[in-house]
């Protein structure tokens, strides 16, 4: 069969439109779903070639049951996949982010945080990680702003309009203010507020950090993995943000390395 130009065509709009769908996925959960499906994939594959008939009916049946709620579980990113077409931005190009020393985010979020914990004004700012946040993003005021203290603690100023909501970090810039996060149903003090809910309720459905300070008692706070460690001194925050956040590489270079 001959190679034709118009095959060549039809091979570039298929993969240009596979590219703009992932770097639409892209920040969102459904990057993870993406790799649970995929593993399936290959399990299904493997049993069939060792002719695992039980297995094989078993993932068959996954499969057949995932494809069915995929329109349900991908709901956000396909509604908008449709607004994007719809005002002719699917085909604009991309613009990357630039990035955020981790180390110096850090000592600038902590520094920000122990200044308005200082003040008792209220914060909730949230660090993605390997979990996309994009559709919590689209909930507040996208800034894609670069990451400053002066910014970052301006977002938080009482009676200003992006005050209570959640300000939410990406690749070391601020992607949006404003935002709106999932409440918890767990039992959590009483004396809690919305901003704690809301952490931690994000924590149990992604792998964020989420910094909090208390508009009450000005305490620093920090949600991650379905925890809420409360009463955090500035240095015992800056740890555990190092932790979460410090490639080991940059651990190192911060602590002096290896005397060996």
């Amino acid at each position: 069969m001959n190679f034709t130009i118009r095959d060549a065509v039809d091979i570039l709009i298929v993969a240009f439109v596979i590219y703009k769908l992932m770097n639409l996925i892209r920040g969102t959960r459904a990057t993870t779903l993406i790799k649970g499906l995929a593993v399936i994939f290959a399990a299904s594959l493997i049993a069939q070639a060792f002719a695992l008939r039980t297995v094989s009916w078993l993932l068959q049946q996954s499969v057949t049951v995932i494809l069915v709620a995929l329109p349900i579980v991908f709901y956000p990113e396909l509604r908008r996949a449709l607004e994007q077409i719809g005002r002719g931005q699917f085909f604009a190009s991309f613009r990357q982010t630039t990035s955020q020393s981790p180390l110096e985010m850090i000592d600038g979020i902590v520094s920000t945080a122990a200044r308005l914990s200082s003040r008792r004004v209220g914060a909730l700012i949230v660090i993605e990680r390997t979990m996309g946040l994009q559709e919590y993003v689209e909930t507040g005021v996208l800034l894609d702003a670069a990451f400053s203290e002066e910014l970052l603690a301006n977002v938080f100023e009482p009676n200003s309009p992006l005050h209570d909501g959640a300000l939410i970090l990406r690749r070391g810039r601020i992607a949006a203010a404003g935002c709106f996060l999932p409440l918890t149903d767990s039992a959590l003090d009483s004396q809690l507020g919305t901003r704690h809910r809301a952490a931690v309720g994000l924590s149990e459905q992604s792998d964020a950090l989420t910094i909090i300070v208390s508009e009450e008692t000005g305490t620093l706070s920090l949600a991650v993995e379905a925890h809420l460690r409360r009463h955090l001194t500035e240095g015992r925050l800056r740890e555990q943000l190092q932790h979460y956040l410090t490639p080991p590489e940059e651990e190192l270079f911060r602590f002096g390395g290896d005397s060996g």
